[in-house]
């Protein structure tokens, strides 16, 4: 089977009505991103930073995986697919995806503050428990804190990503604008020669030299044009 890689951005989930962070109206217009996305932040008030979290788990409860994500899934029948995704919703692996790598975390778990990628710190939350409470602490005493990556913090699984692109032998990208990095550089660890394309509704600057086959438009309708071509070519 070819290896279809997808790296997705927030207009993969914009459709399921979960809140995008950049795009205007979007949480970083509502919420400074200093206070509630930093290192910073989490030691003025980790209280703060907590519950708007946790406003964000209520949210992301009530979203479903729309048709971009299922035409994403069901591609796995003729594809080894992994998704490579700066999102921290659980979109993907709801509507059926089996790989999913989460680049800035995932908002469905919670870990130590003092050593975030302590695997036995570590706690998936779940719809009957969705809150990190106030005063809350982790397997090794440390507060509880959402499993985010901050802005500042290094991306864990940057390298295991770079690997996966450079294994592809054809390259997505869904709903992402290129300009947050250094998830963006993923672009740059395709193969020579590797077909690529981009599904976005806004114009997205791409690299000149790169062969870029843009489908404009929004990811349910973008993801329904490709799968069909995809699979004609599978």
């Amino acid at each position: 089977m070819k290896k279809l890689v997808f790296l997705t951005g927030a207009g993969v989930s914009a459709e399921s009505g979960f809140s995008t962070f950049r795009d205007a109206g979007g949480l970083w217009e509502q919420h400074p991103v200093e206070e509630v996305c930093t290192c910073e932040g989490w030691m003025r008030n980790p209280t703060r930073v907590n519950n708007f979290y946790n406003g964000l788990r209520e949210q992301l409860i009530a979203a479903k995986p729309n048709a971009a994500h299922e035409h994403i899934a069901a591609l796995e029948a003729d594809f080894d697919v992994t998704v490579i995704t700066q999102n921290v919703d659980d979109l993907h692996e709801r509507a059926g995806s089996s790989r999913v790598v989460y680049l800035h975390g995932e908002l469905m778990k919670a870990c130590s503050s003092r050593d975030k990628e302590n695997p036995f710190c570590l706690k998936t939350l779940s719809r009957e428990h969705l809150r990190i409470d106030e005063g809350e602490r982790a397997a090794d005493g440390s507060l509880l804190r959402p499993y985010i990556v901050f802005f500042g913090e290094a991306v864990p699984r940057l390298e295991e990503a770079a690997r996966i692109v450079e294994e592809a032998d054809i390259f997505v990208i869904v709903g992402s604008s290129l300009v947050v990095y250094p998830a963006a550089g993923l672009l740059y660890n395709v193969r020579p020669g590797v077909p690529i394309y981009l599904i976005d509704p806004k114009d997205v600057e791409v690299p000149s030299a790169m062969a870029v086959t843009v489908i404009q438009d929004v990811a349910t309708r973008g993801m329904a044009r490709l799968a069909a071509l995809l699979k004609a070519e599978a």
